[in-house]
């Protein structure tokens, strides 16, 4: 039996071999890694060349034996044994998996925010330029329910140590693009400050549109309402809109403009008397008020058609308020994966799935076997995790299926 960690010299892709093998067998991936702990479990920790080369990414460096034990025997990290006859290797016994708990507190602190790559970025472009900037053990790639990289990572450093000098390096760059950096947890707290203060907007706003909404309804009669009511009509063209009634009047005095692109005419409800608006208005334009250089009749509404229109106004305003508090209610209801309920994910090691914890909205990190005649739902988010075998995979979260 030999463990690897001989000081010789190693080529380029014998260093690439030997990040891979050891990040399957690493602290971060093997606990999530549902096959290649069932393969360890099967011979006292050994897994046979005949299966890891199966692995996709392994499988693009090399296929070939050899070339595979000469970079571990060269590795530095004593992470890895070699069997005598040179077919099978393990994690070394010497260097068992830390306590869960623990581990997850290690990398809380060791973990990074990391935004500005372009979003056509492949895992290994991320990695490379990670490589010029500091050794780490895991890359996150951040996707949308789509499934587009979004251009941001979470990346885990070795250690505190050098996670504390990236972030505090001044002046980082993918290619010519500035990268905004920020440890995890500052990154979810900025994100906290972002929601609770877009949810105070969205209160004001609903409190602000229900005070509109009950000056209609509460706070005036009809009759002292339909006295604020404008009735406009011509030959208007297709592109007359709202924004030209703006122009004609000043914004702060229109509270509701009862109107459609393409009709003939429509109706304006000021916060004060139309009348007075609208000769203000006239004398502003030299007696004329045109829309879009067509003549336009305006005229006050009263009696049963002012309270008609009034009341269609009420209800228009009603709606779309409604609308409103609606469309904000499911932004804040949505949780993990854009569904609801987005509490705080237990962690589980027994049974079939594997759940860990991932505090970003997007969605938990799932590792488990998938199989081609019933593929399971991945999470939403992309990591460089452990991988089974080609012969066994469907699409898993790296990129097009590969580990």
């Amino acid at each position: 039996m030999a463990e690897n960690g001989m000081a010789q010299e190693m080529t380029p892709l014998e260093k690439k071999i030997c990040e891979q093998i050891e990040y399957y067998f690493g602290d971060h991936n093997l606990p999530r890694d549902k096959f290649l702990k069932e393969q360890i479990k099967l011979d006292d920790g050994w897994v046979t060349l005949e299966t890891m080369i199966k692995f996709n990414r392994l499988s693009r460096l090399t296929t070939d034996f050899t070339i595979i034990v000469e970079g571990l025997n060269k590795s530095k990290s004593g992470l890895l044994e070699i069997s005598e006859d040179k077919s099978k290797i393990r994690r070394s016994p010497s260097k068992p998996l830390p306590e869960f708990e623990e581990y997850k507190t290690s990398i809380k602190v060791r973990s990074v925010y990391v935004k500005g790559f372009p979003t056509s970025a492949t895992l290994d472009e991320i990695k490379d330029w990670f490589d010029e900037n500091g050794p780490v053990e895991n890359i996150q790639m951040r996707r949308t329910l789509q499934r587009q990289f979004k251009g941001s990572v979470f990346v885990v450093f070795n250690s505190l140590d050098s996670a504390t000098k990236f972030v505090e390096t001044q002046g980082l760059k993918y290619k010519e693009t500035d990268m905004i950096i920020l440890f995890k947890e500052a990154y979810f707290q900025k994100k906290a400050e972002e929601k609770k203060q877009h949810k105070a907007k969205n209160k004001k706003n609903d409190k602000e549109q229900q005070k509109n909404t009950q000056d209609i309804l509460g706070t005036k009669s009809f009759e002292e309402r339909t006295e604020c009511l404008l009735k406009f009509a011509g030959d208007l063209t297709d592109q007359t809109c709202r924004e030209d009634m703006h122009e004609i009047f000043s914004t702060r005095d229109i509270q509701w403009i009862d109107f459609i692109r393409g009709a003939k005419e429509g109706n304006i409800l000021f916060k004060t008397n139309a009348k007075e608006i609208l000769e203000k208005a006239k004398e502003g334009h030299a007696g004329k008020l045109l829309l879009r250089g067509k003549e336009v009749t305006w005229e006050m509404v009263e009696g049963e058609e002012a309270k008609t229109i009034l009341k269609k106004i009420i209800e228009d305003q009603q709606e779309s308020m409604n609308k409103q508090r609606s469309k904000a209610r499911r932004g804040r209801g949505k949780g993990r994966g854009g569904k609801g309920g987005g509490g705080p994910q237990r962690v589980q090691f027994q049974g079939k799935k594997t759940t860990f914890e991932d505090e970003d909205s997007d969605g938990i990190q799932e590792t488990e076997e998938p199989t081609a005649t019933s593929p399971k739902k991945r999470a939403l988010e992309e990591i460089e995790s452990g991988e089974e075998p080609a012969a066994k995979q469907s699409k898993t979260e790296n990129e097009s299926g590969d580990q």
